[in-house]
């Protein structure tokens, strides 16, 4: 395992943290939830049917001792459930939606973090990201002064580590959204031992080009600044100005960032997915996420390409976000 990982598996080690997994008749998620057990980093709570799941895992010949199984429907705090999702949709939803909407999986693993009884959830192995996301906006919602979530990826190559966002979530963010995107970056970075220096990208350096493209991207720098004046933070760069210091001399010389930033946030969705991409496919690096940030829990997304061993280091790092 990378240092990365070695460094969250101490983190989290005997904190009995416990975390959800929604899809508990998914070959990946069991073998990864047993693995989880036996090296007791997390309690894994598999959601499903438990004599289909139990059936499922002997199949498979694996163990899952020290896991939780749940059925949603014969729960036995269901009703408390029900109770507290009326409460939290404040009217948009009856006690008879709830008992319907509780019964999905994703639903019930949610309201099992939002009342306590798990620390963070992981899904999307089976699911979309909106069928992952969405509960977890109704039900979680953001923390207090984040309009919204983002999602970041980890991008790792033997001792050099740096974070991309958003990468996930949010299509067409504002000065706005890419100012919070920044510092809760920041945040997420120093969760990987990463101290963070951000760089707000665009295809201008520091007004070598003016359109509302660039000035969205400055005035989301002057937000950031505002609201976190110790962030070692700037924009607008390329990312050649924020990445190597040769070229930060020559176009960005009074800059705190001299080539030496290891946040980067892009300035749309469409540039943080295929820079990601472009990274990981051409220069080796391993994408460790979307990890979803700016939630008061963590609740974070696979793919559904994902392997076991992308389900076993996304809860590691949902059960770090939980500390």
């Amino acid at each position: 395992m990378s240092n990365l990982f070695q460094t969250l598996t101490d983190k989290i080690k005997g904190k009995d943290l416990r975390i959800v997994f929604p899809e508990g008749n998914d070959e990946r998620i069991l073998t990864a939830a047993s693995r989880l057990a036996a090296d007791a980093v997390v309690t894994p709570i598999v959601i499903g049917d438990v004599n289909e799941v139990q059936s499922k895992a002997a199949e498979l010949g694996v163990s899952l001792e020290g896991c939780e199984l749940i059925t949603p429907s014969t729960y036995e705090n269901f009703d408390q459930l029900v109770q507290a999702f009326v409460e939290r949709r404040k009217g948009k939803a009856s006690e008879e939606d709830a008992r319907k909407i509780l019964l999905d999986e994703n639903y019930f693993g949610t309201m099992l973090v939002y009342t306590g009884k798990a620390h963070g959830l992981v899904s999307g192995a089976a699911h979309s990201t909106a069928d992952t996301v969405r509960p977890a906006l109704q039900i979680i919602k953001t923390k207090e002064g984040v309009r919204k979530t983002s999602g970041v990826f980890i991008m790792v190559r033997d001792d050099e580590k740096y974070v991309f966002a958003d990468c996930a979530i949010n299509i067409t963010p504002d000065s706005q959204d890419l100012a919070e995107i920044a510092i809760e970056s920041a945040r997420t970075a120093e969760m990987f031992s990463i101290e963070p220096r951000v760089a707000m990208l665009s295809f201008s350096t520091k007004g070598s080009a003016k359109s509302p493209e660039t000035e969205k991207v400055v005035e989301a720098v002057q937000l950031a600044k505002e609201k976190a004046p110790d962030l070692t933070l700037d924009g607008e760069f390329q990312f050649d100005a924020a990445f190597v210091p040769s070229v930060a001399k020559k176009k960005a010389p009074d800059s705190v960032l001299q080539g030496d930033a290891n946040v980067f946030v892009f300035p749309s969705l469409e540039a943080g997915n295929i820079g990601y991409k472009i990274a990981q496919r051409l220069g080796n690096f391993e994408a460790v996420g979307p990890i979803l940030q700016g939630l008061n829990a963590p609740v974070n997304d696979l793919s559904r390409g994902c392997n076991e061993e992308d389900v076993y280091k996304l809860a590691l790092i949902t059960a770090a976000q939980a500390l």
